[in-house]
């Protein structure tokens, strides 16, 4: 994607994809860049954060305590339990480590000074992808098998054999590689999408702001006005996609943890 110019003299360069490809902070090193120095930023800071909040417990809790306890409450009882059902306590640290590191990453797009979606890079995404894709499917192996786990995906149970030439490769694609993919490129995608709009928003109004012609300069609060209305509604979006990869991972394990699948 290129960066769309105007036809003939300066004007607006609208945002583009080179906008999230940030150089070093320092040296030439491709791991001193600002979203990696964010991921191991919100490590600290969700380490940090609950270590505080259950230090201390109490019956009754403090507020710390509380808003650590009533996320890990929405994870344990909202998607573990819910989802995976009688056994899923022993996969909640999986989930609530991957729920809480995805929401802090993609909030850290509109907090100021930091404002960067580490997720608009799509390497994390697939990274993320990858650890589910694995859980999952180890999953499936440790309760089946192998040779039984590989014969319910690439042979589905009470199928006309006939139709197996067609729904074969389509099982094995949608296992192999159409989960991982969708786990990364929604989360990828919306997070890319949401601040690329805020980009739009601010430098827009900024440039009409500086703008000589009075009328411009009109214009230039309603852009702002619509950045910050769209901040409120990315920081929607990116709680949902937090909610929406782990509730999805949670799915892909109960179907593994399932008789048939």
């Amino acid at each position: 994607m290129n960066s769309i110019q105007f036809a003939a003299g300066p004007g607006f360069q609208p945002p583009s994809t080179s906008d999230f490809n940030l150089p070093p902070a320092f040296g030439h090193s491709l791991y001193a860049t600002k979203p990696i120095f964010l991921v191991f930023f919100s490590v600290i800071l969700i380490s940090a954060f609950f270590i505080a909040s259950s230090r201390k417990a109490a019956v009754v809790p403090s507020k710390m305590q509380f808003a650590g306890e009533m996320i890990y409450g929405f994870v344990r009882n909202n998607i573990g339990e819910e989802i995976i059902g009688h056994d899923f306590m022993r996969f909640v640290p999986f989930l609530f480590t991957l729920f809480t590191f995805v929401i802090t990453n993609n909030v850290f797009g509109i907090v100021p000074f930091l404002q960067f979606p580490a997720m608009s890079h799509v390497s994390f995404p697939y990274v993320l992808a990858i650890f589910s894709f694995i859980v999952f499917h180890w999953v499936g192996i440790k309760k089946q098998g192998l040779g039984k786990y590989l014969k319910g995906i690439a042979f589905m149970p009470g199928v006309p054999k006939a139709v197996y030439i067609l729904l074969t490769p389509i099982e094995i694609a949608t296992f192999f590689l159409v989960r991982p993919l969708t786990l990364s490129l929604r989360l990828f995608a919306n997070m890319f999408a949401g601040h690329l709009l805020l980009l739009v928003f601010i430098t827009g109004g900024d440039y009409m702001l500086h703008d000589p012609h009075l009328f411009m300069k009109i214009l230039s609060p309603f852009s702002f006005a619509f950045g910050i209305g769209m901040s409120f509604f990315e920081f929607m979006v990116q709680c949902l996609q937090a909610y929406i990869i782990t509730l999805l991972t949670a799915l892909f394990i109960a179907g593994a943890l399932a008789d048939e699948h």
